[in-house]
């Protein structure tokens, strides 16, 4: 019994080993409040580090290989970004590549290049209702719990 339950989760090992990439770097709440912060955030085009948080949640709950087929275009990442409008992914028709950068760069674990995509987005629609998530979920809301004990 107990050789099989080891022969088990060895298996488990090895098929985590064999299927790199399925899974990214998931983000802790309080780990991301940090960063946003360090990115200047707060405040940023009038939202909290809390809209942002609620965003991150609705949108891909931390996960920076998050990522959404819809059909004519695909959205990447812990923020989403969408290649018909923000970056290229070689299969969305007509991009306009706003980011100027590789919709596959949103998928990594390192934010640095999603955060500056991000704020942009931001900027060109003067907030966050680019994002469903934010504008189902978190707009108009109390938000605070969001950041709450970070």
């Amino acid at each position: 019994m107990r050789e099989s339950m080891l022969f088990s989760g060895f298996l488990l090992v090895l098929l985590g080993l064999a299927l790199p990439g399925t899974q990214g770097k998931i983000f802790s709440r309080c780990d991301l409040v940090k960063t946003l912060h360090e990115h200047s955030f707060a405040g940023f085009m009038g939202k909290t580090v809390a809209d942002w948080i609620c965003l991150v949640q609705h949108e891909s709950n931390f996960n920076t290989k998050a990522f959404h087929d819809n059909g004519a275009s695909r959205d990447y990442g812990i923020f989403q970004i969408n290649s018909q409008y923000w970056c290229e992914d070689g299969k969305t028709r007509g991009s306009k590549n706003a980011c100027h950068t590789s919709c596959s760069k949103f998928q990594d674990d390192n934010i640095e290049d999603d955060m500056q995509c991000a704020k942009k987005i931001s900027q060109e629609a003067h907030g966050l209702t680019p994002w469903y998530g934010w504008e189902n979920h978190c707009k108009g809301k109390n938000l605070s719990p969001y950041v709450e004990g970070c």
